[in-house]
């Protein structure tokens, strides 16, 4: 009997540019990898990116809001496998963890994004919206977790999470992760128990 398997639609042509671009732009850098090199590795035309996108730029803001979709998405799947509120907080660098230690990773995309001499305001914009939601992912759970001060919790933590996403990619790391997770603990239950203790 002949399959009856429904082919895949292609991919529009903005996803196969977001892919390339996302591809190209994490192992190399924006300022390495130019227009041609994206629109080859995703067999478009050059009329077909400025028509999607506007410019290079409007490229990179585009790669580094999806960048902030999916670092999000996982970080807040962590999360809801979590009940107890301090354990959810320490989701979020569990879900870091994983994020930095796999093989693909070359360095916190963002930070590398805005670093570069060419990045413009739209870059720059995209990186501190990424920021502030996750300070404000950290400062909600903090406020979940019924700590008096979440706001003061919310960037601590973020200054951890920053901090962890310039640890280098060596034999270092495992230890570097450990040690920044138990600061992170630290202050979680610093800012916890005087409440839990005052019930």
């Amino acid at each position: 009997m002949a399959s009856s398997k429904i082919p895949q639609p292609r991919p529009s042509v903005r996803e196969r540019l977001l892919a390339a671009a996302d591809e190209l732009f994490d192992a190399e850098g924006v300022h390495s990898v130019g227009i041609d090199r994206v629109i080859d590795r995703a067999g478009a035309a050059k009329a077909s990116l400025y028509r999607t996108f506007g410019s290079k730029e409007d490229l990179v803001a585009a790669y580094l809001d999806a960048r902030h979709l999916a670092i999000r998405q996982y970080i807040l799947a962590a999360v809801e496998l979590q009940s107890e509120p301090r354990a959810r907080l320490l989701a979020v660098f569990d879900a870091q963890a994983q994020w930095l230690e796999r093989a693909t990773y070359h360095g916190c995309s963002f930070t590398r994004a805005s670093a570069e001499p060419s990045a413009g305001e739209k870059v720059h914009r995209e990186t501190a919206r990424y920021r502030q939601d996750v300070q404000a992912i950290f400062t909600r759970l903090a406020a979940d977790a019924d700590v008096g001060d979440a706001a003061t919790l919310g960037i601590q933590l973020f200054l951890l999470y920053q901090g962890a996403s310039a640890i280098p990619s060596n034999e270092q790391q495992a230890a570097m992760l450990l040690a920044l997770h138990a600061a992170a603990r630290s202050l979680i239950d610093a800012a916890v128990e005087p409440v839990a203790s005052g019930e």
